[in-house]
C-alpha cells in the first residue's frame, strides 16, 4: 500500500507577522478546496496559525508547504511548518497540555495536535524544527 499522494504544494516563505497571516489564509483556501466543513476549516486554520507563529518566534522564521492530499476516497489538506531555529529541547514538555513558552494564541503544540488529524513533529536542539499536519474531508 502507498502514502497519501500530494498534490498542487504551494510554498510560503514565513518572516514575518504579514507571512503567518499569509499562510493562515493558504491554508483555509486549501480548507475550502477540499470540502472541508466550516467546522474543520477553522480547527486547521488555528492550528496552522499556531504553528506558524511558532515557526516565526521560535525558530527565526522559515518555511510551510501546503498541499492537497488524496489516500483512496479521501481527500484532505497536509501542511508542513520547517525551521532552522534551536529545536525544541524537550518534546514531552512542549507536548504538554497547558505547557506554553510564551506568546501565540496559547494552544501550544499539544493544542494544535488536537485540532487536526494527523500530527507528526521532529526536532532536535541546534537542528530545527518540522511539524507536519493533517485534516481529512469528512
Amino acid at each position: 500500500m502507498t502514502g497519501p499522494r500530494v498534490e498542487d504544494e504551494q510554498r510560503v516563505p514565513i518572516g514575518s507577522n504579514d507571512d503567518v497571516v499569509r499562510a493562515r489564509q493558504t491554508v483555509r483556501t486549501y480548507a475550502q478546496q477540499c470540502g472541508l466543513s466550516l467546522v474543520d476549516q477553522t480547527k486547521l486554520v488555528t492550528a496552522a496559525s499556531e504553528l506558524a507563529r511558532n515557526t516565526l518566534v521560535y525558530g527565526g522564521g522559515g518555511l510551510m508547504r501546503c498541499a492537497t492530499v488524496r489516500s483512496g476516497a479521501r481527500v484532505g489538506v497536509h501542511a508542513v511548518f520547517e525551521d532552522s531555529g534551536p529545536g525544541i529541547p524537550d518534546l514531552d514538555l512542549a507536548l504538554t497540555d497547558g505547557w506554553t513558552s510564551g506568546g501565540g494564541l496559547g494552544l501550544g503544540l499539544s493544542g494544535a495536535r488536537r485540532l487536526v488529524d494527523e500530527f507528526e513533529l521532529h526536532s532536535e536542539p541546534g537542528a530545527g524544527t518540522k511539524v507536519s499536519v493533517t485534516k481529512w474531508a469528512r
